[in-house]
């Protein structure tokens, strides 16, 4: 594949492994630029290891993870970040000791110039205000749902070109999910891609463009959204 065949991202073949139990094995999919791409699958499916495997955390034994025309592959995890990716992390992983502006600027590491980050900081507080209020807060005081804001606002602080988002209705309250979706279709509109990792499959499929089914570390069903919903492969997966 070259060219428009690789914009986006692009997960070819992929197997990874730990020690020598299989986890993921022979998975392609894709996230088409511009679009919201979901992965479903229930705890085990391997869908958090396919994240790992794109991030370079855990390496895939074969296959290949394409990003926008790169060879991912054997990349290091800060060299993926720069190509363009950030990761909302399972459980939002603030870190609780430090104020909400200075995890949001960790998010920006790589950029070092100080009108850059500032401008990158305004669109944050733009996009969740009570950021703004609560900037000298320490994170770790804060409710579940307003650490779900400071995780994403960190993610979108290297500007990226796709969003991975693992689980990111995790422990939150039905009427929060709600609105971290919202929030997740509002970004999506501003031109990031993203790709969307969860169990909640109602709300999931209500925003994504394209998804995907998981089921024991294979891909069992693709299709729209509508398609999906409609789908045995996805009452298996998640019903049995």
């Amino acid at each position: 594949m070259s060219g428009d065949a690789e914009r986006g991202l692009v997960v070819e073949d992929v197997h990874t492994a730990y020690d020598k139990a299989d986890v993921l094995e022979a998975v392609s999919l894709r996230a088409e630029r511009g679009k919201i791409t979901c992965l479903l699958g229930s705890n085990g499916s391997g869908k958090t290891t396919l994240i790992r495997s794109i991030l370079g955390l855990t390496p895939p034994n074969r296959g290949r993870i394409v990003f926008d025309g790169t060879d991912l592959t054997d990349l290091p995890t800060h060299k993926v970040i720069a190509a363009g990716i950030a990761c909302i992390p399972e459980g939002r992983q603030v870190f609780p000791k430090l104020t909400v502006e200075e995890n949001l600027r960790l998010g920006g590491y790589q950029e070092t110039s100080p009108k850059v980050l500032a401008r990158r900081l305004d669109r944050v507080y733009e996009t969740f205000p009570l950021l703004r209020e609560r900037r000298q807060q320490i994170s770790g005081t804060m409710s579940g749902g307003e650490q779900a804001m400071v995780s994403i606002g960190r993610g979108l602080m290297s500007a990226p070109k796709l969003l991975l988002l693992d689980e990111p209705s995790l422990g939150l309250s039905p009427i929060l999910v709600k609105e971290n979706f919202n929030i997740i279709r509002r970004i999506n509109e501003e031109g990031i891609t993203v790709f969307l990792v969860e169990q909640n499959v109602r709300q999931t499929l209500a925003i994504a463009d394209f998804g995907y089914v998981l089921s024991k570390g294979r891909v069992v069903a693709a299709g729209t959204a509508e398609d999906l919903s409609k789908t045995t492969e996805v009452h298996r997966a998640y019903f049995g």
